[in-house]
């Protein structure tokens, strides 16, 4: 076996399988703590009631930080371990590290207990409050609405009984022009049944496009108790992607999951790889063996063309066009009519405006100017 290529450790992501179902069960782990792997090596078989499915090495490495054993049931977008350089490595606390978005560091004099799965905005509340993490359960995702029961004494809800989750249910969060057009995607695909729209800033009983806005994100845990566990996050981010971000960290809170939502007209190549929480437009392509991280956008019209690697929350705009084997970092915005040529990479937190042509890397938080030439000469 060759070198491995990678820098940083890398995580292995659990698929969505199916649409309306966003757990799977872990049927066989094929690997063990620090084994080294091929590209394409499987790494473990994932079932649920539908369908079967192999997860593979996305390049050679060792496996660490393995989070789950075999008959354990995982979560659409959950994180099983890591590819590493060496089996020494430490194993990374997130999958990715966006400017402005802070991240809670566990503090050594606050044990929390191993394998234990806790949502960061959980961990904050419950070390403000000092509060025991042994109490929780091993397996099931600690939310901040777990801890919050927690300390007010309540029992703490683990999670909605399948017999009360609706898996044609979803909710759409945020009411502007992104939410709009959701909304038509989500009625075109003919799946989903919209239950209606969260908003931050609109009036309860707002109709939008003959869907009502049921009130702020702080409807979340009532709509989960009734069975509603499904979202798409019309929240665009594009001044500000940490806005984006923040919602999606809160469904997470709340227990909700994002499935890739693709409009009919849109075409995936078989090759292709939508993570959770992804969105593709009318008339998108998406081509072979691309990668597309999670709760990335591809607009009305985009091109992404075959090998080109996605991170997570990037933005496409309408009517760009990446060419072969191009990266494009995380939380990074690709503005309308952009044309990127063959292995060019855009950093992460980078913007290019619309209509800029880009002949060579630009650099982490780089701005190209709209119509430019990069580099400009």
């Amino acid at each position: 076996m060759g070198e491995t290529s990678l820098t940083d450790p890398i995580a292995i992501v659990i698929p969505l399988l199916n649409p309306n179902e966003p757990e799977a069960l872990l049927a066989a782990l094929h690997v063990e703590e620090g084994q080294q792997v091929a590209a394409e090596d499987a790494i473990c078989t994932l079932e649920t009631t539908k369908s079967t499915a192999e997860v593979v090495a996305e390049r050679a490495g060792f496996i660490i930080g393995l989070r789950f054993d075999v008959g354990d049931t995982v979560q659409a977008g959950d994180i099983l371990g890591y590819l590493a350089n060496s089996p020494d490595e430490q194993t990374p606390g997130i999958r990715y590290q966006i400017p402005g978005i802070q991240d809670v560091t566990p503090n050594t004099l606050y044990p929390i207990p191993e394998n234990l799965r806790i949502s960061k905005p959980a961990l904050a509340l419950a070390q403000q409050h000092g509060l025991d993490l042994s109490q929780f359960p091993i397996g099931p995702l600690v939310t901040e609405e777990m801890v919050r029961a927690k300390l007010e004494g309540k029992p703490a809800t683990m999670g909605v009984p399948k017999t009360d989750f609706d898996p044609m249910a979803i909710i759409i969060y945020g009411g502007g022009g992104h939410g709009k057009s959701l909304l038509d995607l989500l009625r075109s695909l003919g799946t989903y049944r919209v239950v209606g729209f969260l908003d931050d800033g609109l009036p309860v009983g707002e109709e939008i496009m003959g869907a009502s806005v049921l009130g702020s994100g702080d409807l979340l845990p009532e709509l989960y108790a009734r069975g509603v566990c499904l979202a798409v996050n019309a929240v665009g981010g594009i001044g500000n992607v940490a806005v984006r971000i923040k919602i999606f960290r809160r469904l997470a809170d709340a227990g909700f999951s994002c499935p890739p939502v693709v409009h009919p007209t849109a075409y995936i190549e078989p090759g292709a790889s939508l993570s959770p929480g992804v969105q593709v437009f009318p008339h998108a392509y998406v081509g072979s063996d691309v990668r597309v991280g999670f709760g990335s956008i591809v607009n009305t019209g985009a091109i992404l063309s075959h090998d080109c690697r996605l991170g997570d929350f990037v933005n496409i705009s309408p009517g760009a066009i990446l060419a072969g084997e191009v990266e494009v970092g995380d939380g990074a915005l690709v503005g309308m009519g952009v044309t990127v040529n063959l292995q060019a990479k855009i950093g992460a937190g980078a913007r290019v405006g619309n209509g800029a042509t880009v002949k060579s890397d630009v650099p982490p938080n780089g701005v190209v100017r709209a119509g430019a030439i990069w580099p400009e000469s």
